[in-house]
């Protein structure tokens, strides 16, 4: 039996179960299970590869895709740039981290507000999922400038967001926990009576499908986004990574 899995601190909110789940009842294959598996701090990780010898690929959530990574083995190439990973391959006794958030965010942003000239963005969080997405603006040569509450050299605080500075990103994407459930009241502090018709907003948090981000976001005619088709362009990404396919 291949064994497949998700780690991470907290996950009642992970989607990754059932996903694999269904597709291998779907798909008929009768030799892999996928499982969840919480780890109180990720110096666990070492343990649980040894008391599960049958796994053969991990996905990695928070707040554990930079910390795995000096547990790894090794490093695919754009794991190592990014600085992140959500995707383990494991070979024997030999770990290989991925990042398939990358593949996720750059396939799906491609088809939801194709690069034009002109277009700027704004990048709201400076965590793990954030460094995927700067790999993929990088590579499709966006430019961009992040916002944190506590901003270092070239970041902006939330408070510097104004009106004018909206009118200069049409795409805003988030990358924070921010409106995702239970907490579904929060949104990123942004003055949204500025969005228009010609902003794009990119929310990474997929449950609610519709986080108070995007719901001011549509109000205000701007065109909205979940993170639900990202996470099935990773998923299926890290699958073809397990598996060779």
């Amino acid at each position: 039996m291949r064994r497949f899995g998700l780690i991470g601190k907290k996950l009642g909110h992970s989607f990754s179960k059932r996903y694999f789940s269904e597709k291998f009842a779907q798909e008929g294959i009768a030799d892999a299970a996928y499982e969840l598996y919480e780890l109180p701090e990720i110096a666990e990780f070492p343990k649980l590869l040894a008391r599960e010898p049958e796994l053969v690929g991990l996905n990695v959530t928070v707040p554990y895709k930079e910390l795995v990574i000096p547990y790894l083995h090794e490093l695919d190439e754009s794991a190592a740039r990014i600085g992140a990973v959500n995707t383990i391959r494991i070979e024997g006794e030999r770990t290989k981290g991925y990042n398939t958030d990358y593949i996720g965010f750059r396939d799906t942003l491609l088809q939801f507000c194709p690069p034009e000239e002109g277009v700027k963005a704004l990048v709201l969080g400076t965590g793990g999922a954030a460094k995927a997405v700067w790999a993929t603006l990088d590579e499709l040569a966006i430019p961009y400038t992040s916002v944190s509450r506590n901003p270092t050299q070239n970041q902006l605080h939330y408070e510097a967001i104004t009106t004018e500075v909206l009118q200069a990103y049409s795409l805003i994407i988030n990358t924070t926990p921010l409106g995702m459930a239970p907490n579904t009241a929060a949104a990123p502090a942004i003055p949204y009576e500025a969005l228009t018709a010609g902003h794009y907003l990119y929310d990474l948090v997929y449950n609610p499908e519709e986080t108070l981000f995007l719901q001011k976001g549509r109000l205000a005619g701007a065109h909205t986004i979940n993170g639900l088709p990202m996470l099935y362009a990773q998923a299926d990404a890290a699958w073809k990574i397990w598996t060779n396919e």
